[in-house]
């Protein structure tokens, strides 16, 4: 929200049409920030559960490097995932939640990869790249006017976040019991 307000004050005698044209422009560096912190993020939580799984296994002892097989498997696999499911999400962040225009769009995509980018750097924790990035959008939607964000769309986003730990915990345990009958 913040950095939208400052953006709109910054170039509020700048013709519509210029600005669009190069936010467009700048939006490319930022989307391609925005792809680096989500590799920052997310690759590092699946390779820490790789090794993780490869610790427990013995294949590996605790503190040794991450193997290089690791980190490329992990980088395909969140790229594959990305292709396969990301416009989807992309979709339904930059036009359900709210239409974005270049600048919104630039000023969200900055705003996440920056809190991103502090978070791996300087706090050396992981956080999830859509939640960040979808409250950066909701905050940049906010400044067009409060209900121009489509709040329904964004309460089933949060509740499929609160939603989500405990399926999966609960799928966990069930799993786990049902491999425990079965060869235990």
């Amino acid at each position: 929200y913040l950095v939208m307000c400052a953006i709109m004050w910054i170039f509020r005698k700048v013709n519509p049409h210029k600005a669009k044209r190069g936010f467009r422009i700048a939006q490319t560096v930022s989307a391609a920030g925005m792809a680096l912190g989500h590799g920052l993020q997310d690759a590092q939580k699946t390779m820490g559960i790789v090794v993780m799984a490869l610790v427990i296994a013995d294949v590996q002892q605790a503190g040794d490097e991450i193997p290089v097989w690791v980190k490329i498997s992990c980088a395909v696999m969140l790229s594959l995932g990305t292709y396969a499911g990301g416009w989807r999400i992309m979709r339904t962040l930059g036009r359900k939640i709210i239409e974005l225009d270049p600048p919104q769009g630039f000023a969200a995509e900055t705003t996440g990869a920056s809190i991103m980018f502090g978070s791996a750097f300087l706090f050396h924790a992981p956080i999830s790249t859509t939640h960040v990035i979808t409250s950066a959008i909701m905050g940049v939607g906010a400044t067009k006017r409060v209900n121009a964000v489509r709040w329904g769309v964004a309460k089933n986003i949060i509740l499929g976040w609160f939603i989500t730990m405990p399926a999966a915990g609960a799928v966990a345990a069930v799993s786990y019991f049902v491999v425990r009958l079965a060869f235990g």
